[in-house]
């Protein structure tokens, strides 16, 4: 993964700026884009694999007002000038109306300015980079990594009572300012500070140890860490080579994974995790079961990512449901600013994307825990988990 996010050129801008071309006929299909870390060092192509479950569920029973979605999902290969071309190719050469169900760790960031020239709007289906939550043209539908990190930290100080609370923090681009805004979020609420903060930590370390060594140094009883799946393990593994196997792990959703259940030994006195969608795993969920039977249906992995995409489309399916007239891309995003909040078990909080400059709403997660030797994830909450409002 890249840890320095280049800065696209203004030749590079100007090349490709200009006027969108018209949209869609009213009699022909209504294009939807997406922009997706498919191939990469992380890739995340359940969420538009999802998103293009509910499109063509949709597509085989009618479409919407008689017309098909046409789904484009292409992919940025984690770099940013295939994430400023993908864009490019979808709202500029396929004339999208909107941008659904999209995945990545640096299209935001990338694609932020030009959206809001094209006029066009996006529901994310699951957002990374802090532009996702800062644009007036992004909306997602999902946590994020920031509110997450709020989350977790609220979660092991008033719930689990854990005092000396660290960070070891995994800094890709301009995230940091972001992660210590989630940290000072979480002090203005509860009073408390951090024992220890190391944000040097890579991605895709080979080595963990020396990071662990220091953070149990300094007294560390729990640790919060924003790491991808391998990361998280290699750290555990670290920990537990050590000998230290009675700290706490408060982690973020991007570990939500039955791999990584299967993958974990010893986690210590346990990793929670406020889950961004109602839990996955909960196998008779009633709130899961239409998202569980598509997925089934289509063999799409049962993960957070795919319920992102898959409430994406559900959440724009119901907005272009409720559009009179022609669906075009003026038209679609007046209907996302004017929508109502629309609620869904799956979730916390209800989606609305709005008028807002910026869209960070979902402020709620279900927490749950991976004990030692479990292999799986089980539920330690009754309820979600949510930041109180300030």
């Amino acid at each position: 993964m890249r840890r320095i996010l280049p800065v696209l050129s203004a030749a590079v801008l100007l090349a490709t700026a200009g006027c969108a071309g018209s949209d869609a006929g009213s009699n022909g299909p209504i294009v939807v884009g997406s922009v997706n870390a498919l191939s990469g060092a992380a890739t995340f192509p359940e969420a538009s694999q999802a998103a293009k479950a509910v499109f063509d569920a949709a597509n085989a029973a009618g479409g919407v007002n008689g017309r098909k979605i046409e789904y484009k999902a292409i992919d940025d290969k984690g770099d940013p000038a295939a994430a400023a071309a993908a864009a490019r190719e979808v709202v500029g050469g396929d004339q999208a109306v909107a941008l659904v169900g999209s995945s990545s760790l640096i299209e935001c960031e990338i694609n932020e300015k030009y959206y809001e020239q094209q006029k066009i709007l996006s529901i994310p289906g699951i957002g990374v980079d802090p532009a996702c939550f800062s644009s007036p043209n992004i909306a997602p539908v999902n946590v994020g990594p920031f509110h997450d990190m709020t989350l977790t930290l609220l979660y092991g100080s008033e719930v689990l009572k854990q005092d000396d609370i660290c960070a070891l923090l995994e800094i890709a681009g301009n995230t940091l300012p972001a992660y210590q805004a989630a940290i000072g979020e979480w002090t203005k609420i509860t009073g408390k500070k951090l024992k220890y903060v190391d944000s040097t930590v890579p991605y895709g370390g080979s080595d963990y140890t020396p990071y662990i060594v220091k953070a149990r140094a300094a007294g560390c009883k729990a640790i919060t860490v924003n790491p991808v799946e391998p990361d998280s393990i290699g750290q555990l593994k670290a920990a537990q080579a050590q000998g230290w196997t009675d700290v706490t792990w408060l982690l973020l959703t991007s570990v939500y994974s039955e791999n990584y259940a299967k993958a974990i030994s010893n986690a210590g006195a346990g990793v929670y995790v406020p889950a961004e969608f109602y839990p996955f795993t909960d196998a008779a969920a009633p709130a899961n079961k239409d998202w569980r039977e598509l997925m089934a249906k289509n063999k799409i992995p049962l993960t957070s990512f795919s319920q992102g995409g898959y409430l994406a489309a559900k959440y724009f399916l119901a907005v272009l449901r409720g559009m009179k007239g022609d669906i075009t891309r003026e038209t679609v995003s007046k209907a996302l600013r004017e929508m109502k909040p629309i609620s869904d078990p799956m979730v916390g909080t209800p989606y609305v994307f709005g008028p807002a400059q910026a869209h960070h709403d979902n402020t709620a997660g279900w927490p749950i825990k991976l004990a030692t030797g479990a292999d799986k994830w089980e539920l330690v909450a009754q309820d979600w988990l949510r930041i109180p409002k300030q």
